[in-house]
């Protein structure tokens, strides 16, 4: 099913200030197993997991593995796996692809500009999430409004126009203190970097600590202007939500 402008315009009326559990209810019960979290194991991420396994135990979560993750966010995805009793779907990158982009631009080819950095997303990220989508017809984000600039006109509900899905925001609007206050509550496996000075955790070679008071995206491709500090999960040019 598409959805129209109109059609967007109205779920985020009617779900504009809804608790995320019960938004998450809802749009599982209507799209049940076409539906799936797309979980980067983020603080965010580990939240929504708890809230939808609480909906339902067999509700689908699925993470993207880069191969050039954090030995604590591997260690986070195994340590989520036994709490809960799950096993988090993952999808890694097309062995052809990345070994082409590494033989021809370098293992480290993300320094050098913008447009290799995009490519190593592609490769390592994207291409992957795109065959993650294909069995289903609405996804599930952590994405918060606070954590970038280029995250601050996201809304609740968006159109996937790339993919043609329904993009669920349950947290959009929810603070960081938010965040840790439902972790903690609820005893929440999260990834240990966090206590660490990392507020945003991807790639290893892409993400640093950050200082206080900065950014909490600014330890992400810190060497780029921010306006350009996303992987293209979220660009909001894929979406016609407005």
């Amino acid at each position: 099913m598409k959805y129209t402008p109109e059609d967007i315009e109205k779920l985020n009326q009617q779900w504009d200030k809804v608790e995320p559990e019960t938004m998450l209810r809802h749009f599982m019960e209507i799209y049940g197993d076409r539906i799936a979290l797309s979980s980067s194991l983020s603080a965010e991420d580990q939240a929504l997991t708890d809230m939808m396994l609480g909906i339902n135990p067999q509700a689908r979560i699925f993470s993207l593995d880069t191969g050039r993750l954090f030995p604590e966010t591997y260690a986070l995805l195994d340590k989520t796996n036994l709490h809960y009793g799950i096993k988090i779907e993952v999808f890694c990158p097309q062995t052809e692809a990345l070994q082409e982009m590494v033989n021809t631009q370098g293992i480290n080819l993300f320094y050098e500009s913008i447009e290799k950095r995009h490519l190593c997303c592609q490769v390592r990220k994207l291409e992957p999430l795109s065959r993650a989508f294909r069995t289903l017809d609405a996804w599930v984000c952590g994405l918060r409004r606070g954590q970038s600039v280029t995250r601050n006109d996201m809304r609740r509900v968006e159109w996937d126009e790339r993919h043609g899905l329904l993009k669920i925001n349950p947290l959009i609007d929810w603070s960081e203190e938010q965040v840790w206050a439902y972790v903690r509550e609820h005893r929440v496996p999260y990834n240990k970097l966090h206590d660490q000075g990392f507020p945003s955790i991807g790639c290893q070679p892409c993400t640093r600590a950050v200082k206080p008071g900065e950014d909490i995206r600014s330890g992400r491709w810190w060497w780029e202007d921010p306006q350009h500090r996303e992987c293209g999960l979220h660009i909001k040019e894929n979406y016609n939500s407005k």
